[in-house]
């Protein structure tokens, strides 16, 4: 085979091995969501009245970082916005619910989950079950599990460092933004859903309530 033919296959291979590359790239392409946030208003015991908002929310969805079907990856963004009647103020916890093969379309996942949350009780007492910082989860099927988007660190009352999970207001109004928050779950071989939560502790001068939006759950692949 002459030297000229022997460029031209290579040639063509090449050119092979680029289209195969592109149609990679093109197949484990990030799908961008756009989703609807949410809006939520109640009436606390003592009159005032409680509205919280999640906007601007989205998700970019990566569903195979791991480059197996166990692996998934997004980046979540998103902002909480809560306003008061009247108060002293209040806390915002935002964070994400992950489930694997389990269905979080109702609300607060419970029953046989791990480190689900339940605040929909409509009780002036915090939560018992908490949620993780942190975004990377190991997941098995049936299993769902949440965590905060904060990891504020600051001072104590001793000097010592610690880890706050909310962002405080004062007064009326509070907002927190979060943008590209990484989502990474591994272990989960069936389809992966996720929802985000703003939960709210709203301090007036006569009670202290926790008050929970829900997003609407999106599949992870």
């Amino acid at each position: 085979m002459s030297n000229r033919k022997i460029r031209a296959v290579g040639a063509c291979a090449a050119a092979t091995i680029a289209a195969a590359l592109c149609s990679t790239g093109a197949a484990s392409a990030d799908t961008v969501i756009a989703l609807p946030g949410g809006e939520i208003v109640k009436s606390l015991s003592d009159g005032t009245v409680v509205t919280i908002r999640l906007v601007g929310e989205s998700a970019s969805i990566n569903p195979s970082m791991g480059a197996t079907p166990v692996h998934r990856n997004a980046w979540v963004s998103g902002s909480a916005q809560v306003e008061l009647s009247s108060g002293i103020g209040g806390s915002i916890f935002p964070g994400y619910t992950v489930a694997c093969q389990v269905n979080i379309a109702g609300g607060g996942v419970t029953g046989g989950v791990d480190g689900s949350l339940d605040w929909s009780n409509g009780k002036n007492v915090k939560p018992s079950v908490g949620a993780k910082s942190g975004g990377n989860l190991s997941l098995g099927p049936g299993q769902a599990e949440s965590f905060y988007v904060l990891d504020l660190e600051q001072a104590d009352d001793f000097g010592n460092e610690s880890h706050k999970k909310r962002n405080k207001f004062k007064a009326t109004s509070g907002s927190v933004t979060w943008a590209d928050e990484t989502i990474g779950l591994n272990g989960c071989g069936g389809y992966a859903q996720a929802r985000a939560f703003v939960s709210v502790e709203v301090e007036t001068a006569n009670v202290v309530s926790w008050v929970t939006l829900w997003g609407q759950p999106f599949s992870l692949g």
